[in-house]
């Protein structure tokens, strides 16, 4: 984050945290802040998503290692989560299958949402879905396309038994 952004006391409250999950209140958050949310962040989950660009709040828990897992706009709460630092994917003829934990998984730490992720490789955002509930794998050249997507942004897979 450039600069000392109103969401640094949240960065630094996640940086200093060793857990990989925490649920915070709207008002924990203000607090931590010394100011109030925007309006947007109690009426629209979407001020809650994790936008790699352009997003000040979305940039500090994203630098801090976490991402949104879920946002009860009825309770004013937020759970933040780190994701997995790595999945083990099976290997078939060194091509490696890409399995739903870590096709979502890859997409968290990008900071992507499904749409964003599909743009990125040129399918259907239903076919991310799909992927990420287990109901069709990627074909292997998708599955190519993952891997170098996965090395660019440094995601840790390691090859299963």
């Amino acid at each position: 984050m450039k600069g000392q952004s109103k969401y640094q006391p949240l960065l630094e409250y996640l940086q200093r945290s060793d857990r990989p999950e925490i649920t915070l209140t709207f008002l924990e958050i203000e607090t931590l802040m010394g100011e109030t949310l925007p309006e947007s962040a109690r009426n629209q989950k979407r001020w809650w998503g994790n936008r790699s660009k352009g997003a000040l709040q979305a940039s500090a828990w994203m630098n801090a290692g976490y991402v949104v897992e879920e946002v009860d706009l009825a309770r004013e709460c937020v759970t933040f989560r780190k994701p997995a630092s790595g999945y083990k994917t099976q290997s078939a003829a060194q091509i490696f299958q890409w399995n739903s934990n870590s096709i979502k998984a890859l997409r968290l730490q990008m900071g992507l949402t499904q749409s964003q992720l599909a743009e990125e490789l040129g399918v259907r955002q239903q076919t991310v879905s799909e992927w990420e509930n287990g109901m069709y794998q990627p074909t292997r050249a998708t599955s190519k396309y993952l891997s170098l997507v996965a090395e660019k942004v440094g995601f840790k897979y390691q090859v299963g038994e």
